[in-house]
C-alpha cells in the first residue's frame, strides 16, 4: 500500500503547484490598456464610423457601437448611403460624411447644402 501512497502523494502535491491561474497571454499589459469607458459615453469628437458590412441583401454601418441601415434615423438626421468606407448622413438640408479611415484625425466632413 505504501508503494502506491508515496507516488500518489507526490503526484497530488505537484498538481496543486500547477493549479495556479494563468494570465491571458493575448491581453495587453495593464500599463498600456486604455482606460475603461462607459458604453453610453459618446466620443468628444462626434460620431465615429467603426465598421461596415455590405452584403447582397443589406448594408449595415456600426457608428459609436450601434448598428444602422440605410434609411434608419440617426440622431436628428437619417442614414442616406452606406459604402465600403463611408456613411452619409442627411441633417437639416446638408449631408455629413463619416469615413471608416479618417484622414489625419479630422472630424467628419460636411458635403454642402442639399447635395
Amino acid at each position: 500500500m505504501t508503494r502506491f501512497a508515496t507516488p500518489l502523494a507526490l503526484l497530488l502535491a505537484a498538481s496543486s503547484v500547477n493549479a495556479a491561474p494563468f494570465a491571458d497571454p493575448f491581453r495587453p499589459p495593464r500599463d498600456i490598456e486604455p482606460p475603461a469607458a462607459s458604453a453610453s459615453a459618446t466620443p468628444a469628437s462626434g460620431p465615429r464610423l467603426e465598421s461596415v458590412l455590405i452584403a447582397p441583401d443589406r448594408r449595415i454601418a456600426v457608428i459609436n457601437g450601434e448598428q444602422y441601415t440605410e434609411g434608419a434615423s440617426f440622431g436628428e438626421g437619417r442614414v442616406l448611403r452606406i459604402t465600403e468606407s463611408e456613411v452619409v448622413i442627411g441633417r437639416a438640408g446638408r449631408e455629413e460624411s463619416l469615413t471608416l479611415f479618417p484622414r489625419s484625425g479630422k472630424r467628419a466632413g460636411i458635403r454642402g447644402e442639399g447635395k
